[in-house]
């Protein structure tokens, strides 16, 4: 080794092990959003496709001239499938020959010693056009 060598080794002596621990945090840091992730995007998955179930059914019911209980009735048969509590608020109406139905739900995700809540509020109409006349 020269003497120039010699010096920047000497003078980097002391930088050792520092991108170690930016390379730890940024672990930590991609582990923990990627667990968050894991946890949140399937009750968010359900309750897209829960919306989707309720517009098909509320637009069933109103091309079918089915009355608006049916509308619970289908969507209470489903709580299970989509992972949705038992005591979710399912309150249907009928307004100007369009049925409607609004779901209200609180489900609870668990986080490391975080109980996020995570709440549903959704209202599905019937289109206008499949009305009965």
């Amino acid at each position: 080794m020269n003497q120039r060598s010699l010096d920047r080794w000497q003078a980097r002596r002391g930088e050792h092990g520092g991108s170690r621990l930016k390379f730890l945090i940024v672990v930590v840091v991609l582990g923990l959003t990627a667990y968050a992730g894991y946890m949140f995007i399937p009750v968010q998955f359900d309750a897209m496709r829960f919306k989707d179930l309720m517009q098909h059914d509320a637009d069933v019911a109103a091309t079918q001239g089915y009355p608006i209980t049916w509308i619970t009735d289908q969507l209470k048969k489903s709580l299970v499938e989509f992972n949705i509590p038992a005591d979710a608020k399912i309150t249907p109406t009928q307004q100007d020959n369009r049925m409607a139905v609004r779901v209200e739900y609180t489900r609870p995700i668990e986080f490391f010693g975080y109980t996020y809540e995570y709440e549903f509020d959704h209202t599905a109409r019937s289109t206008a056009f499949l009305t009965v006349k």
